[in-house]
């Protein structure tokens, strides 16, 4: 598929795709005319990579980790304690924002009725 097709089908900017390129976290082959080309498999890598900035990492940390991650046979000791290790930093951000959430909460439910909720869309 050709870079528009891949942005089109991942709603990522064609942008970012060639930024995910000049970063080594995803790949493409040339066409005769010099178009893109990506594998099948491409879109769930691009849902990936999205998924793993949402989570906090960057692209330097990504590109240690990202082959780890889609295959186990690469894993080593040192990277499998990275993905722990980035696992349990995930896992902080995540309780620190509950507790910000929480904090919110409070601060909306004292000011009374004059302010209006949102129903959570974490687990409460």
């Amino acid at each position: 598929m050709r870079i528009g097709e891949l942005a089109a089908s991942t709603g990522v900017s064609v942008r970012s795709l060639r930024y995910y390129e000049e970063q080594g976290l995803l790949a493409s082959e040339r066409s005769s005319s010099g178009q893109r080309l990506y594998t099948a498999d491409a879109a769930s890598r691009v849902i990936l990579i999205q998924q793993l900035f949402a989570a906090g990492l960057n692209s330097i940390t990504m590109a240690e980790l990202l082959p780890c991650v889609l295959a186990t046979s690469t894993r080593t000791s040192y990277l499998s304690e990275r993905l722990l290790a980035e696992r349990e930093r995930i896992d902080a951000a995540i309780t620190g924002l509950l507790s910000t959430r929480d904090a919110l909460d409070a601060v909306i439910r004292d000011s009374g009725p004059n302010i209006v909720t949102a129903p959570s869309r974490v687990g409460s």
